[in-house]
């Protein structure tokens, strides 16, 4: 008789990774039929010209592998937005790569230079993709605190935390989960900073076009200094409202570049073809979409605090994002994790508890809520607030 020994798990590469806190509520809201304004995505939906360019793809022949970088259309019409928004002129074949969405193009990035044994700094509260991605690749993340109400770098902390084995900076600008954003002051603090100092830049702007008040949004690609050391992320899924498509985009330097399509053709290799040939042409035909789009949520985020006027909520409204944090201090002294859970299940409202994005977290009573939601939902969403 012969036995059959049964493989063992052996340790996890990620041990302290769990069920990611989107998925965890949104399943929760699911449960209790909870209006969601956790998980970052609209309840509308995209421009109908866009899904016309879609239907169209898909019914006429082009439904084949795209080219591993991307269409060439759709690399052009990135490149052609870089010129117009930032003034830097990008080379489509050699510098931007489209990718499944931001969190592709983040791990790819990461993966392609983080080596055993490199530190790379993270802002907490920080996106959850970052510092697994780090792990897996031997590196060890630098964490250091945005410093509330502002959520802004502390540049002196940032230098001190400089040394030999620093290889990146992840930046995330407008920022998820606290809604704030990088100031031109900011952008020449960090090149001063790393003026002679061999280390790479990665910056997750996905919400580059969601930023209010007039304020321009500061990309790196603006600063040739720290252009040349950077991969820059973004996403079409957050600009045209179609979360669900799964399509970003990295831009970075020739020789960054090669690195990360070594990585991406593994992951990936590339991304649904009829889906970037509408996106191409919609860009080109129709750039007034992303020119508009920080007035359109900025409609909503002032409804949203608007209504909310009435409530127990303290709030300092979202600089960028389409995420509002909201201060529960005057209403419980409850965990924000505890009271997400509780406001989901007893008053039928979802939100994320910021905590999760610090590895130390400094117990600031604040949960964040999405107002990328039409009207309805965020009048519904404001009454049920203001009752509690």
């Amino acid at each position: 008789m012969t036995t059959t020994m049964q493989p063992t798990l052996g340790p996890s590469k990620l041990p302290q990774v769990g069920t990611t806190i989107f998925t965890v509520m949104s399943q929760l809201a699911a449960e209790h039929g909870a209006l969601n304004l956790s998980q970052g995505f609209p309840d509308f939906d995209g421009p109908e010209k866009l899904r016309e360019r879609v239907a169209h793809y898909l019914n006429h022949g082009f439904n084949q592998y795209a080219p591993m970088t991307g269409v060439p259309a759709l690399r052009a019409a990135i490149a052609g937005k870089v010129a117009a928004l930032y003034g830097r002129k990008t080379d489509a074949d050699a510098e931007v790569t489209v990718t499944s969405g931001g969190t592709e193009a983040l791990f790819c990035a990461i993966q392609a230079v983080v080596r055993s044994g490199d530190e790379v700094i993270v802002f907490d509260p920080a996106y959850d993709s970052y510092e697994p991605a780090v792990e897996l690749a031997g590196g060890r993340c630098i964490r250091l605190r945005l410093p509330a109400p502002d959520y802004r770098p502390d540049w002196n902390a940032v230098a001190d935390a400089l040394g030999p084995k620093t290889r990146l900076i992840i930046l995330n600008s407008p920022h998820n989960p606290t809604g704030s954003v990088l100031t031109a002051e900011d952008l020449d603090a960090l090149e001063l900073l790393l003026a002679g100092r061999d280390i790479l830049l990665l910056a997750d702007e996905v919400y580059e076009h969601i930023i209010f008040d007039g304020a321009a949004h500061q990309s790196l690609l603006r600063r040739p200094a720290l252009a040349e050391r950077a991969f820059v992320v973004s996403s079409f899924g957050k600009t045209y409202h179609v979360t669900g498509w799964k399509i970003g985009y990295c831009v970075a330097p020739a020789a960054l570049s090669v690195e990360f399509r070594k990585v991406h053709q593994y992951v990936t290799f590339a991304s649904i073809t009829p889906v970037q040939l509408a996106l191409a042409d919609f860009l080109a035909e129709h750039p007034e979409h992303h020119l508009e789009l920080p007035a359109f949520y900025q409609r909503k985020r002032d409804r949203f605090c608007a209504l909310l006027e009435g409530s127990r909520f303290r709030l300092r409204p979202a600089a960028g994002t389409y995420f509002q944090l909201l201060d529960y201090a005057a209403i419980s002294d409850e965990t924000d994790v505890a009271l997400a859970r509780r406001l989901t299940v007893e008053h039928g409202i979802a939100s994320i508890p910021v905590s999760v994005f610090y590895r130390d977290p400094p117990g600031e009573p604040v949960l964040r809520f999405c107002f990328a939601k039409d009207d309805a939902t965020l009048l519904r969403a404001a009454e049920v607030l203001c009752a509690i």
